[in-house]
């Protein structure tokens, strides 16, 4: 059993029920963790306010150095953390290795950005004045993080929060807890006790106790639009921070130029990483009429050529889904899109070879159009939706008709078609040739129904922190401007 992190010490706090967490791939138990309640946050979020009196003030010098030793400590342990990250999520070893180079690296780059930026300094109006700008922590910030990335998105929120000088309660997923609590134990026990807490549980028990309590004056989520609009509907009498990454329907659009077997490779990566379940997946895939017959032809081909299997395995090109419930939903999506005369033309069904865990094949679809709730909901699997379009006008258009905007890619070498994209595509990343791939100095968040939050570069520090300016004059003495007017 694994045991909840709150002011510096393991504890199984009120819980007296545990959550199973098992493994996708096997669908084998793992490890339990507490069933946190409301008095467990109680507890979590009263040790992060008491700490963050101290943390606040520590200086950028010795805060810098905590975080990079987060950092070290996060490689000191890598092997196993990755091994642990496959085993609760599903992903391969491949990707696990990458999400944590990730998440090492985003210690290491907030640990030098809090060393350098506290605000800046402005012109006076007066001789006698200094006017400067201090970006201040707000304090406790709740860090609610999903289950696809379970470290990725923990550190996106905490080294940020941090090195602007909040303390964090985490709320991981009831799905995958275990890598959250490893970090506890192995990486971030060298900061003061309270300034990290991880307290496990439901949402509605843990998640929902958190983002009401009055002293969480900020919080950061990602998952589901639903959850994030319940989550503003609480923070709004209270007049929170909110920051909400709240999922996508990204667009893939494959210019004329493109080359069909380089362009049904970016196709399959960014559709497929990590089974699809990614909030920047490519969850519609838009080419050309007057070529499609070839890249549908490349897309597919490649697409069988892609290996399912435990993430274990070192062979595996695509692991599991999370679980039953998101694989039903998924199967949905395609079965309707089916119905309403979507073709399969490869995959479609789950792996006759793969008994145990919740594999999909993976799914490439034609004849798709915007009436079909897989090219309209986040479908959040495994599946390649391909729709014709006639003109790079009508591409943009389609791309543009959808109520998300967290990112689109394009494949093209054309430069006007380049420049028009950028320009005209409503979503907050946009790839041009390199898909799903992010800079640690370029922030990352979405448009319209994705939330307006940004992670990574100085705005995901900025989303810590609350500017105050100050205007201070040298001279304490009476103003010509004062009261009373009518004088001489």
């Amino acid at each position: 059993m694994k045991l909840m992190y709150i002011n510096g010490q393991f504890t199984q706090g009120s819980a007296t029920e545990f959550i199973e967490v098992a493994n996708p791939a096997t669908e084998e138990v793992l490890d339990v963790v507490p069933r946190g309640t409301a008095r467990d946050v109680e507890s979590a979020v009263s040790s992060a306010k008491e700490a963050f009196e101290s943390w606040r003030k520590v200086g950028a010098n010795e805060r810098t150095n905590l975080l990079h030793e987060v950092a070290n400590g996060i490689r000191a342990h890598n092997d196993a953390i990755v091994r642990l990250l496959t085993e609760e999520e599903g992903k391969p070893l491949s990707e696990n290795h990458e999400e944590l180079d990730w998440v090492a690296s985003t210690f290491d780059y907030y640990a030098e950005l809090s060393r350098h930026d506290r605000g800046r300094v402005i012109p006076p109006g007066e001789e006698s004045q200094f006017n400067f700008i201090l970006k201040e922590p707000y304090g406790v910030a709740a860090c609610i993080v999903p289950w696809n990335y379970p470290l990725l998105l923990l550190a996106w929120k905490v080294a940020p929060a941090l090195a602007a000088g909040n303390t964090v309660v985490i709320k991981p997923s009831e799905v995958t807890p275990l890598t959250a609590l490893y970090l506890a134990e192995h990486c971030f026990a060298g900061l003061p006790a309270g300034v990290v807490n991880v307290v496990t549980g439901y949402g509605a028990e843990t998640g929902e106790p958190l983002v009401k309590h009055p002293d969480v004056p900020v919080i950061a989520f990602t998952g589901s639009l639903a959850t994030g609009q319940r989550i503003a509907s609480h923070a709004a009498p209270m007049m929170k921070k909110l920051h909400l990454e709240l999922g996508g329907k990204d667009a893939t659009v494959i210019a004329e130029d493109a080359d069909p077997e380089i362009a049904a490779k970016a196709v399959a990566y960014a559709a497929l990483i990590n089974a699809g379940q990614v909030c920047t997946s490519a969850e519609r895939v838009y080419i050309p009429k007057s070529k499609a017959k070839k890249f549908t032809e490349a897309i597919v081909e490649h697409v069988k050529t892609l290996r399912l299997g435990n993430g274990l395995e070192p062979t595996t090109d695509m692991g599991p889904m999370i679980g039953e419930t998101f694989r039903a939903k998924f199967e949905s999506h395609i079965a309707e899109a089916h119905a309403l005369g979507a073709r399969i033309l490869t995959g479609g069904g789950r792996p006759k070879q793969l008994q145990k865990g919740y594999f999909h094949e993976p799914t490439v679809l034609a004849g798709v159009d915007h009436s079909m709730t897989i090219m309209r909901e986040e479908t959040f699997g495994p599946a390649i939706p391909l729709m014709e379009y006639a003109s790079f006008d009508e591409a943009i258009a389609l791309t543009n008709d959808c109520q998300y905007g967290l990112g689109a890619v394009l494949l093209s070498n054309d430069p006007q078609k380049v420049k028009r994209f950028f320009e005209d595509v409503k979503a907050g990343t946009i790839w041009i040739n390199d898909p799903l791939t992010d800079n640690y100095a370029g922030p990352f968040g979405g448009m319209k129904l994705s939330g307006g939050a940004r992670e990574l570069g100085i705005e995901g520090l900025d989303e810590f922190r609350e500017v105050k300016h100050v205007h201070w004059d040298f001279k304490l003495e009476e103003k010509s401007y004062w009261y009373p007017y009518g004088r001489e």
